[in-house]
């Protein structure tokens, strides 16, 4: 093998991985035998929305390259020049030093999200929200003797890959087989109204939910509690929008008990919403936001960990002490060139009436499931769960996520780990696009 393709038949690439990659999210025991119809497939190149595999079918993405990521689209010859003068410029240094992207994104990124002020870059979404989990430990340390170290975290929202980001996810079929794992994080219960815990509705519901949490951090004692990580939006877990009065309360009850407001933003945020970032619906004032994903739209592996000054202060205000600084060692050294050009075409706010649509289901696919549930969302970021029928609100016992032949190969098709996925959850790969939307079928127990 000479590595090149040859022509139009790339079989030997195919072949090699076959042999050699490992693929996440996938059983990859029907790839052993000699069936053509169970080769892997091969996304060779995207423009726009589409895909084309190794046989040449197009495919309209769904799913913003698989993971929620690709926002912006395929082929962004201006970002990818912009990438390139910067890697020749200066590809990669990691020292304490700053670069002239980092410094001018770092402004960009800053004027879009009032009242935080220091961005602190990372590779990807996992360890942005693993860096904010050691500024919480660290600070509980310098002002709290160690005590004030818990973190609390959602049940259904997800953080992350890493131990620790399992540790603080609240999807227990992503988890499973992965323990033991970092002790010091706890579960609150999730805000999804629909699977309701409470006979409430709408805002008494949404305050109900939050006084919740409070009813934890009290079990666990307020002075042990350091943070609350939180999505704006429950992505993976179920598009769960959270209702009317939630948010408000949230944000209270950590004002009250001095615990620091953690949101992550690596699905929601950078326009998904049709804001900059979900929390800003809400009129929230977090501590921490952290970021991957939609940042770099996949053109290059940039992440964030931002804060607001009074976190940022906390590592600062003891000149004489030779560990009052955060002493994570970070790798990121990355070209941040794309942001120039990515953030000229940043429109997240689109037309008003998108978001309406689609969280009513107007422009849903077929229905996917014996019976429809809850159809919610934030424009781009959109759901339709399942329930069995007849029975409104009760998870189905047994699930095909595509009925029929066409509908279970289109799964395949466009992703390998539908059963992780609670609901049918459309997500536009490009924040400014309104053209077809092509649902992702991983509609799995409601």
């Amino acid at each position: 093998m000479d590595g090149k393709l040859r022509g139009n038949d790339i079989s030997h690439v195919v072949e090699a991985d076959r042999a050699h990659v490992w693929h996440h999210l996938i059983q990859h025991a029907p790839w052993g035998g000699t069936d053509p119809k169970a080769d892997p497939r091969i996304i060779v190149e995207g423009r726009g929305m589409r895909v084309w595999d190794q046989k040449g079918k197009e495919h309209l993405d769904g799913v913003s390259g698989g993971v929620w990521t690709v926002n912006v689209g395929y082929g962004r010859e201006r970002i990818a020049n912009a990438v390139r003068d910067q890697l020749i410029k200066l590809p990669y240094f990691a020292g304490s030093a700053g670069s002239i992207p980092g410094a001018l994104f770092s402004e960009k990124l800053i004027s879009k999200m009032p009242g935080m002020s220091r961005v602190y870059y990372t590779n990807s979404g996992s360890e942005a929200n693993e860096k904010a989990f050691k500024m919480v430990r660290q600070i509980a340390h310098k002002r709290y003797g160690g005590k004030k170290h818990k973190i609390l975290y959602r049940d259904r929202d997800y953080h992350g890959t890493t131990i620790a980001c399992l540790s603080a996810g609240g999807q227990d079929e992503r988890n499973a087989q992965y323990g033991p794992y970092t002790p010091g994080f706890v579960r609150v219960p999730h805000c999804l109204e629909y699977r309701a815990q409470w006979d409430l509705e709408g805002e008494d519901y949404g305050i109900a939910a939050a006084n919740a949490i409070e009813e934890v951090i009290l079990a666990e004692g307020p002075d042990t509690i350091g943070a609350l990580c939180l999505e704006p939006v429950t992505a993976g877990g179920g598009v769960i929008v959270p209702p009317a009065g939630y948010w408000p309360r949230v944000q209270e009850i950590c004002r009250k008990y001095d615990i620091l407001l953690h949101i992550d933003e690596v699905v929601c945020g950078i326009g998904r919403t049709g804001t900059w970032f979900g929390y800003q619906h809400y009129g929230v004032e977090p501590d921490f936001v952290t970021m991957a994903k939609g940042v770099a739209s996949g053109y290059a592996a940039i992440a964030c960990c931002v804060t607001n000054e009074r976190v940022f202060d906390m590592f600062k205000d003891d000149t004489t002490d030779p560990m009052n600084y955060f002493r994570d060692i970070s790798t990121f050294g990355g070209c941040t060139a794309v942001q120039r050009q990515r953030w000229k075409h940043g429109d997240h706010r689109g037309r008003g009436s998108l978001g309406q649509h689609r969280r009513h289901g107007r422009l849903h696919a077929r229905p996917i499931a014996r019976a429809q549930g809850q159809a919610r969302g934030h424009r781009r970021c959109a759901r339709q769960g399942a329930v069995s029928r007849g029975r409104t609100g009760q998870r189905p016992r047994q699930q095909r996520a595509c009925p029929g032949k066409a509908g279970s190969g289109r799964r395949r098709r466009l992703h390998g780990a539908g059963r992780h996925h609670r609901c049918h959850q459309p997500l536009d790969p490009r924040v400014q696009q309104h053209a077809v939307l092509f649902a992702r079928a991983d509609c799995h127990q409601g």
